[in-house]
């Protein structure tokens, strides 16, 4: 799939498709496959310069549209008419552009806490200034730099141990250049903060409440249609650090738009 990497898990419904955030990768949703594949199809897709995909020079790969282009893609080869989407963060942003675009092949979309999704012209302007120096220091920092930001996943002492372990294992997998190309070209584009208010697709935010700088986002999104916000006890990432309240969320959720 022009270089990016997807894993298709055998399951008892429709495909969903399953997009993680910066510094992640496949391992991300390991604490919710096996539930997933109770109502759905898991169609486990890796952003450039991270796991298995690979690191295009074409600054274009890396546009939100162009991966809603590839997306669709995606879609088309696994014959599917439809299909839900799943988002992390990044991830969450990417698949609402998706959705907005194609509300009419998605009967449902679940995300959680997304600072890119909802952010605001203001936030926008900043990260468009400060990201090339970010994106420059990831670069020259190297596997090692990526190991040790601040931002990894894999650092996070709340997601469950299994998931932490193997984000770690596949640390060696993350590409400075690709994920600083990610932060130049992706990140900046991905706000839907004006177009959620729009919303035609039932949508489903597991919001982790230990991360206040989403009460924003939260809040922001709650007022849009279609959007139904469950509140849970967890921080940027519920998915891996409360899979026990996640998982029957989620299930339920596409079980009733299936």
């Amino acid at each position: 799939m022009r270089g990016l990497h997807v894993d298709v898990h055998e399951g008892d419904g429709p495909p969903a498709l399953l997009v993680h955030g910066v510094m992640a990768g496949r391992a991300l949703w390991g604490a919710n496959l096996d539930a997933l594949r109770t109502v759905c199809t898991p169609v486990v897709l890796e952003l450039y310069g991270h796991g298995r995909s690979t690191t295009p020079d074409e600054p274009a790969a890396y546009q939100p549209d162009a991966y809603v282009a590839a997306f669709d893609d995606l879609r088309r080869s696994l014959g599917a008419e439809r299909w839900f989407v799943v988002g992390h963060s990044l991830g969450a942003a990417l698949v609402l552009r998706y959705a907005a675009e194609h509300p009419e092949r998605v009967p449902a979309a679940v995300i959680t806490n997304t600072a890119s999704a909802f952010a605001s012209d203001r936030w926008r302007e900043r990260v468009e200034a400060t990201a090339p120096d970010e994106a420059a220091r990831l670069v020259a920092g190297g596997r090692e730099g990526l190991r040790e930001h601040r931002i990894n996943p894999a650092r996070v002492r709340h997601l469950v141990p299994a998931v932490r372990e193997a984000l770690a294992a596949d640390q060696h997998l993350l590409d400075p250049e690709g994920i600083g190309r990610t932060i130049v070209r992706t990140v900046p584009g991905t706000s839907m903060r004006a177009r959620i208010l729009g919303n035609r697709v039932p949508t489903l935010l597991v919001s982790g409440d230990r991360e206040r700088a989403f009460d924003d986002g939260r809040d922001h999104a709650s007022g849009a249609p279609l959007v139904e916000v469950h509140r849970v006890d967890a921080g940027h990432s519920p998915n891996a650090e409360s899979p026990d309240v996640y998982n029957p969320l989620v299930t339920a959720f596409l079980a009733s738009h299936a």
